[in-house]
């Protein structure tokens, strides 16, 4: 099996600017560095309307044909931000009602409600695109008390995830109807932020098998987690990959926390591909070792450089470490063409 790819989500590039501002001509741009598949975000209406798309199998028909009139395939949905929206605290009320649709903000009840019919909506739109995995956030209770101090009540943290799993239920159920993998990617400041919360929800929403992973090294690395081991455990979950670098360089003065610094000045920080800390060679070597055959998407985030030049220069650099499965072993060449007696006289055993 062979990792597809490169592929790009879009979301940290489009803008009310040309090229940016539809899906025609953004997709012509990616299409011009080299990529061969886009990740649409499902909260963006100059890219696609989730809910024309949720309805209309010919509305989704367009889409795909637009996308694939550049040489390009959909490689997945996102619905990162209406899957935060699914569990809020209210220390983020605020915050987070820019995620909505207006007619929504300021009603916590109304606003979880409109995010759960989106996530459900996605689910249905890629069926329509004949897609069979989408990304999600898991949204956030218990993340204000990641930290214990004070001590946290107990029960705390069992409640806000048994919660987690009650609203989490009824949405994967749908994705299941409609065929499709809902993977989240484990990211700090969702309750589903390294592999013990992940199997915290696992068990509360039974082994869901549409519950899969989103995987994404670099929120491993400013975690000061092993990001390779963790495809060794999880491997048969992950669904989706999200090529992006990260470096953490603690000092004296801060660490993993970043001392409330602005990005450039923290010592975990995202870069652009190969300018960071993540050994792709080996994730990609292991990925394939696992046989996953999904898509390699381009993830942009980078401190210090430019969104045009990360997108130049991703493409190649995915394409460079795409490894292409083999059909036969190396040392075929030479075998013996051994048979069952042969093997049993080989171990004495017709002695």
């Amino acid at each position: 099996m062979t990792i597809k790819g490169p592929g790009i989500f879009l979301a940290q590039f489009a803008g009310d600017a040309a090229p940016f501002n539809s899906l025609d001509a953004i997709c012509g741009w990616a299409a011009s560095l080299g990529y061969e598949g886009v990740q649409i975000p499902s909260w963006d209406a100059r890219l696609i309307d989730l809910v024309k798309a949720s309805e209309s199998k010919d509305y989704c028909d367009e889409i795909a044909g637009v996308v694939a009139s550049h040489g390009l395939a959909i490689t997945e949905l996102s619905a990162h931000l209406q899957g935060q929206l699914v569990a809020v605290h209210p220390a983020y009320d605020e915050l987070f009602d820019g995620f909505a649709a207006p007619d929504v903000r300021g009603n916590p009840p109304a606003r979880q409600a409109w995010a759960v019919d989106q996530v459900k909506r996605m689910a249905k739109a890629s069926r329509h695109l004949g897609l069979t995995k989408a990304a999600a956030f898991s949204g956030a209770l218990a993340w204000p008390y990641v930290y214990p101090w004070p001590q946290r009540p107990a029960g705390l943290v069992e409640a806000a995830f048994d919660e987690l799993a009650k609203r989490w239920t009824p949405i994967l159920d749908v994705f299941d109807e409609n065929g499709v993998d809902i993977c989240y990617e484990i990211h700090p400041g969702e309750d589903l932020h390294d592999g013990a919360s992940y199997e915290m929800f696992l068990e509360r929403v039974n082994n869901h098998p549409r519950a899969r992973l989103l995987y994404d090294p670099s929120h491993f690395v400013l975690q000061g987690m092993d990001y390779l081991a963790n495809i060794d455990i999880y491997h048969e979950r992950i669904g989706m990959f999200h090529v992006k670098d990260a470096e953490l360089n603690p000092t004296g003065r801060q660490g993993v926390y970043g001392g409330f610094q602005s990005w450039k000045d923290r010592a975990g920080r995202f870069r652009s591909l190969g300018d960071g800390q993540v050994d792709f060679g080996s994730v990609f070597s292991k990925l394939t070792q696992y046989g996953f055959d999904g898509w390699a998407v381009l993830e942009w985030e980078c401190a210090l450089k430019s969104a045009e030049q990360g997108a130049r220069e991703g493409a190649p650099f995915i394409a460079a470490h795409i490894i292409e499965g083999g059909d036969k072993a190396f040392d075929d060449f030479a075998g013996s063409g051994a048979d069952d007696a042969v093997n049993r006289r080989a171990l004495g055993l017709d002695r």
